[in-house]
């Protein structure tokens, strides 16, 4: 990957013997590979065993999980957040996991409406849920970067299922919650 950098930096135009860039194809190859590292990773692994029995069947949330991901078409950042909803079945998830999980997805090449899917059927996966929500906002560089070039634009996605999905005031009380 390290020489894949030094002829990207060759190609542009620029010096890769130049004292700045020395060690830049090294630090841009341990980058790439920690903005990827969720292809080293699987929803097993990352739940990490982290479900518990448990009498909860009142709608769990928790809102502006941070989340950084490379589009997949330009290779630039999206970053934003994401608010998740859910209600047991008898099993919780561990709290940090839900955090991890949307890691795993988010450090990936990714669209945000496939990012939105993943983690929403991931989390439905695991915990057997009465019903899931994902929503999330985003901005993204390839969008303000480049192209059209809009500063201020912004993308939402979500993802209902079960309850979420069939029962519109399930779906309106996650839907106040995220906004409080």
């Amino acid at each position: 990957m390290e020489q894949n950098f030094k002829a990207i930096i060759e190609q542009v135009g620029e010096d890769p013997e130049r004292e700045g860039l020395l060690d830049t194809p090294k630090r841009a190859a341990k980058a790439l590979r920690f903005l990827t590292q969720g292809y080293q990773q699987d929803l097993d692994s990352v739940i990490n065993g982290a479900l518990f029995n448990s009498d909860c069947d009142s709608m769990i949330v928790v809102n502006n999980i941070e989340m950084y991901s490379l589009c997949e078409h330009h290779m630039l950042p999206f970053t934003g957040l994401c608010h998740i909803g859910y209600i047991p079945n008898g099993k919780v998830i561990g709290l940090s996991k839900l955090a991890r999980i949307v890691d795993m997805f988010a450090r990936r090449l990714q669209i945000q409406e496939n990012l939105t899917q993943e983690i929403a059927n991931a989390i439905m996966a695991v915990t057997d849920a009465k019903g899931v929500g994902v929503v999330m906002s985003a901005s993204h560089l390839c969008m303000r970067m480049r192209g059209v070039e809009k500063q201020n634009s912004e993308m939402k996605t979500s993802c209902m299922l079960g309850s979420f999905l069939k029962c519109k005031d399930t779906r309106a009380e996650f839907l106040t919650l995220i906004r409080d």
